[in-house]
C-alpha cells in the first residue's frame, strides 16, 4: 500500500521539518547503489538549532533525548528527499552514527541518542532496528547538542 510510512507518521501526529541545505561544502546524501548515505543532521526546525550546548553541563537528558529525536525527524525528511517523496521505498534503517556534545565525563551518550532510534522503531517498525554509535565530542556545529548522520537500504 503505497503512503503507508506517511500515513503512520499522520497517525501518530509527527511532522517532518523541512529539508535543511547544507551548511558547508557537501551534499545532503549520497546515494550508492541501494544505499542512502545521509549527512550529519542537527536538532533544527523551522530554520534554527533548537537544543544547543552540552550534556553534563547546560542540556538535561531530556533535552538530549528531543534534540537526537529532532536530528532523526531531519534524518527521515532527507531520506523522503532522496526516495522522491516515497518513504514506503525504504526496506531499512541500516545504522545512525550518534554525536553528543558533552562534557568529558559524560557517560549517558547511548540514552541521549535513543531519542532518534526510539523515533526509528516508531516510525519504520521492525525496518527500523539499526546498528549505531553513541559517541561524546566536544563540540557540534551551531553550538548544537547533537549531530546524527544515517545510513537508510531502500528498494
Amino acid at each position: 500500500m503505497a503512503g503507508q510510512i506517511e500515513a503512520r507518521l499522520k497517525e501518530k501526529g509527527i511532522e517532518l521539518p523541512a529539508v535543511a541545505k547544507p551548511q558547508g561544502a557537501y551534499v545532503p546524501f549520497i546515494i550508492s547503489g541501494n544505499l542512502i548515505f545521509m549527512a550529519g543532521q542537527l536538532p533544527m526546525a523551522d530554520g534554527a538549532v533548537k537544543v544547543k550546548g552540552k550534556l553534563g553541563d547546560d542540556v538535561s537528558l531530556e533535552d538530549g533525548q528531543l534534540a537526537a529525536r529532532l536530528c532523526g525527524l531531519n534524518l527521515i525528511a532527507q531520506a523522503r528527499e532522496a526516495m522522491g517523496g516515497d518513504l514506503d521505498r525504504i526496506v531499512r534503517v541500516v545504522k545512525v552514527n550518534g554525536f553528543v556534545n558533552a562534557t568529558p565525563d559524560y557517560t549517558d551518550q547511548p540514552k541521549v541518542v535513543n531519542g532518534c532510534s526510539e523515533l526509528m522503531a516508531e516510525v519504520f517498525g521492525d525496518k527500523g532496528q539499526h546498528a549505531r554509535a553513541a559517541v561524546g565530542v566536544g563540540s557540534l556545529p551551531l553550538g548544537a547538542a547533537v549531530e546524527i548522520e544515517g545510513i537508510f537500504e531502500f528498494s
